[in-house]
């Protein structure tokens, strides 16, 4: 499951949010910590989150601690299915 989690994150993310279309997105690379991500883009990627998989992102989980990495936001998703 989490291999087609994160094939949907990296997509997502590199199409919608980077707008880098085929863009890899590895798995520890750092999002937000780097400033790839900013924090409206963050807004973008909890919706996609909360959308694509049903989950519910409370505001104070919308850091850095939650949302840096591909790794991290798998962790999220699988703890809430």
């Amino acid at each position: 499951m989490s291999d087609s989690i994160t094939n949907l994150l990296s997509t997502k993310i590199a199409d919608q949010i980077l707008k880098q279309p085929g863009r890899e997105i590895k798995m520890d690379e750092p999002l937000i910590s780097s400033g790839l991500i900013d924090s409206f883009s963050l807004v973008d990627l909890a919706i996609i989150v909360e959308d694509e998989f049903g989950v519910r992102i409370d505001d104070s989980e919308l850091n850095a601690d939650t949302f840096d990495t591909l790794e991290a936001l798998v962790k999220l998703i699988e703890s809430r299915k």
